[in-house]
């Protein structure tokens, strides 16, 4: 393996470790919101949240640009802030990733939110539990498969990020060169050799991820569970 491989190796594990850790840290009382909120105004968060499932990322990287670009307000508020631009730098490369990645986060947790049964929150509330209380007494462990099943997306999908983090990011090596845009540049470059461990190794990180999914996210049956003796 070339130093510049596992360069982008560590670069894209890196990020999404980090966009991973960011995305629960957003998407937990977002989803939570989401998932008791009865405001009318909640379908429209849902679909601004669900928006980069169905939006080409080419147009989300675009509209990043120009937004974190040096004549947009996220570009003009982060040099005020005194720490410049963040397209083609690793930073950018967590925004664009904590964006795009957002549903696949938020969507699980919402969902295991929503399971939980109106009945057990109701309890805790006449037993005087603040709603804080409620959400980490019993939102939060009732929830665990959804934060499983969050965790392991947010990563694998952050993992395999190409049109957003070349858009945002560019191909600047130890800094945005993550693993699916030097995979690119080897196809690029004819270097299939290189190419096919890459894309090999990215196959069975995905199907890794999906069996590991299921496995940890599989319902125990009656017949599953033997009786005591």
């Amino acid at each position: 393996m070339s130093a510049e491989t596992w360069s982008a190796i560590q670069l894209t594990a890196k990020l999404a470790g980090l966009s991973t850790l960011l995305l629960l840290l957003i998407g937990t009382p977002l989803a939570w919101w989401l998932a008791r909120t009865r405001s009318a105004w909640k379908p429209l968060w849902a679909s601004l949240v669900a928006m980069p499932l169905v939006l080409p990322p080419t147009v989300l990287g675009f509209y990043l640009l120009l937004l974190m670009g040096p004549q947009g307000p996220v570009g003009q508020f982060t040099q005020w802030l005194g720490i410049g631009r963040l397209p083609f730098t690793f930073s950018g490369l967590v925004v664009a990733s904590v964006l795009y990645s957002m549903p696949f986060v938020v969507q699980p947790l919402q969902q295991a939110f929503e399971a939980i049964p109106e009945r057990l929150l109701e309890a805790a509330a006449t037993l005087r539990a603040s709603p804080w209380d409620r959400f980490v007494s019993i939102g939060l462990p009732l929830a665990r498969p959804g934060f499983v099943t969050a965790s392991v997306l947010g990563f694998a999908h952050t993992v395999g990020e190409f049109g957003v983090v070349l858009m945002v990011g560019g191909n600047i090596p130890g800094e945005t060169r993550v693993l699916s845009v030097a995979l690119y540049d080897h196809v690029e470059a004819a270097e299939f050799a290189e190419a096919h461990r890459l894309a090999g190794g990215m196959v069975v990180f995905a199907l890794v991820v999906l069996v590991t999914l299921y496995v940890v996210n599989r319902p125990v049956r009656d017949d599953d569970v033997q009786p005591a003796r």
